[in-house]
């Protein structure tokens, strides 16, 4: 494992962010895997470690670890399959176990031995699963859009279009694509947030053609599973941990009748509504910045 001392300016992907220091490592099973890593005000820095969705990228976290970068060390990677990670050559270690097995490669090689998690979707799951089996290294958990139980409604919705985009021939093709599909969920964005989200879904092939920056073959265990996931035996360990919950109004994922029973079976979990949001919340509205802050620092 070694971290390059160069910085890293996402300018392939036609965004530039903040920069930060390549982080590559390799997992057990030999993949070439990569993290950002925001360095904080110093190296005693508190550390988040953010973990994104199922067909997502870090990208979709550097406002908010440009956010939080003023007091907290950001740790920020691209799950294998997505982004500059390298496509696991098995679909079938697409799943959570291998992911949270990375997840601790990586904090293992950076030296991170007590972090906060910031997860959304997917992520969030990772995070309940890595609490659980972890508890001496996580000290308080942000799940965004997302809990225990899955509503099946979100489910389908997501095994409808996971890994089976038609492929776009330019930009403007690749931002109405991505309001297709989260159209919905995100109302009333600008034309140059849209814009963004493009360039944080799609990354510019050779020949300056959008591809969708994951592996399509990651769906693959998500379309072959019907089984409902239960987690509530896990969310019941996380009695001891601190928890804030972000929920999107019209969430089809985390439904208000699966957070009306974290609260009961929980309560001490902090929770947030933002209006005017499905799945998920994008962690750039104000008033999730606000919570978040508030949470980290208590």
């Amino acid at each position: 494992m070694s971290v390059r001392p160069e910085t890293y300016t996402d300018s392939r992907a036609g965004v530039n962010y903040i920069k930060s220091p390549d982080y590559w490592f390799d997992s057990s099973d030999g993949l070439r895997l990569f993290s950002r890593v925001y360095p904080g005000p110093g190296a005693d820095a508190p550390v988040v470690l953010c973990l994104h969705g199922l067909m997502r990228n870090s990208r979709d976290f550097a406002d908010l670890a440009q956010h939080l970068s003023a007091r907290y060390r950001v740790i920020a990677p691209d799950m294998r399959g997505r982004g500059l990670s390298a496509y696991d050559p098995d679909s079938n270690n697409y799943q959570i176990p291998v992911y949270v097995r990375d997840c601790l490669a990586l904090l293992a090689g950076l030296g991170a031995s007590r972090v906060a998690l910031i997860g959304t979707s997917m992520g969030g799951l990772m995070a309940m699963v890595l609490a659980v089996m972890m508890p001496e290294l996580i000290q308080r958990v942000v799940l965004n859009d997302v809990g225990p139980e899955l509503d099946p409604r979100g489910v389908e919705r997501i095994r409808g279009y996971a890994g089976k985009s038609s492929g776009v021939r330019s930009w403007p093709e690749a931002i109405a694509r991505v309001r297709s599909v989260y159209g919905a969920a995100w109302p009333g964005l600008s034309e140059s947030r849209w814009e963004e989200i493009a360039h944080l879904t799609y990354r510019a092939d050779a020949h300056g053609v959008p591809v969708e920056d994951a592996d399509p073959r990651i769906a693959e265990p998500l379309a072959k599973s019907r089984m409902a996931l239960d987690l509530w035996p896990m969310w019941r360990a996380l009695a001891r941990l601190p928890v804030l919950t972000l929920r999107g109004a019209h969430s089809d994922i985390l439904s208000s009748e699966t957070l009306a029973r974290m609260q009961r079976e929980k309560p001490d979990l902090k929770v947030l509504e933002v209006a005017n949001r499905g799945h998920v919340p994008l962690l750039d509205e104000p008033e999730c910045l606000a919570a978040i802050d508030e949470f980290l620092k208590a």
